[in-house]
């Protein structure tokens, strides 16, 4: 995963949150009750998040599968030396029956 795109889809991701929640604490009614405008911020930058944040969540999540990938796929010299194993196992089996 590319630390880059992770921390900018963060960042932007903390902007959509934090810059309506900026502008609804400056009415009057959100100051009284600021649980409201953080959930209507919340909803805001879900929003945001969802229309406009699509590529940098696209680059973050392909790099996580892309690192799941290769840590459950096995070594090919892992591969090479099990192969070599069932090889050796199989010719001996044959020399061992004549």
């Amino acid at each position: 995963m590319n630390a880059r795109s992770a921390l900018v889809y963060t960042v932007l991701r903390l902007l959509a949150f934090f810059v309506p929640f900026g502008v609804l604490m400056l009415f009057p009614v959100f100051q009284d009750l600021p649980w409201l405008a953080a959930l209507f911020a919340a909803l805001i930058g879900l929003s945001l998040s969802l229309l406009f944040l699509r590529r940098p969540l696209d680059q973050v999540t392909s790099g996580i599968a892309e690192r799941r990938s290769r840590a459950h796929r096995p070594n090919a010299a892992d591969d090479a030396l099990a192969e070599d194993a069932a090889a050796d196992t199989a010719a001996s089996s044959r020399d061992t029956d004549r």
